[in-house]
């Protein structure tokens, strides 16, 4: 599985910055007198790291660097992810009423859908299929979760 390597850049598992995280950027920042809106943007960081460490966690599955198993079923679900559960529980108390919401959801959902699809051509042995779909929709999906929280960061500021 040493294509997703090539494919990705050769990007390491631990890709994902362990600095720590701004709250927010001082263009947009959250009105003080509301402590929800700092908890919320506090949670969107949060959400956006937990998406980035599941999909770091696939591609060592995928490029086999883990010895546990993936069931495309369990991928699928858009539930049993961190964020899932978060944009399904508190995400939605704090943030179910903004306009992007209900979209973010849809994204979330189509991620899972191709992440699965990802997992079952990987595991039938469908390299190139693998690679269209790691290429096309599973990467337009996770930027669209990833820009749909901005947006709804950018949101609380104002």
């Amino acid at each position: 599985m040493e294509f997703f390597r090539r494919v990705l850049g050769g990007r390491s598992a631990n890709s994902v910055s362990a600095a720590p995280l701004a709250l927010f950027d001082s263009s947009s920042a959250p009105d003080s007198r509301c402590p929800d809106t700092l908890l919320a943007a506090l949670d969107i960081d949060a959400a956006i790291n937990s998406h980035e460490r599941w999909k770091t966690r696939l591609m060592d599955y995928l490029e086999g660097r883990t010895s546990y198993g993936v069931d495309p079923a369990l991928v699928r679900r858009d539930t049993h992810s961190a964020l899932g559960r978060w944009l399904h529980g508190v995400g939605a108390e704090v943030l179910g009423d903004q306009p992007t919401y209900p979209l973010l959801l849809a994204r979330h959902k189509y991620f899972h859908e191709q992440a699965a699809n990802l997992v079952e051509l990987a595991q039938q042995g469908e390299w190139d299929k693998a690679v269209q779909v790691l290429n096309g929709g599973y990467r337009y999906g996770s930027s669209q979760v990833v820009l749909l929280l901005k947006e709804l960061k950018r949101g609380l500021g104002q």
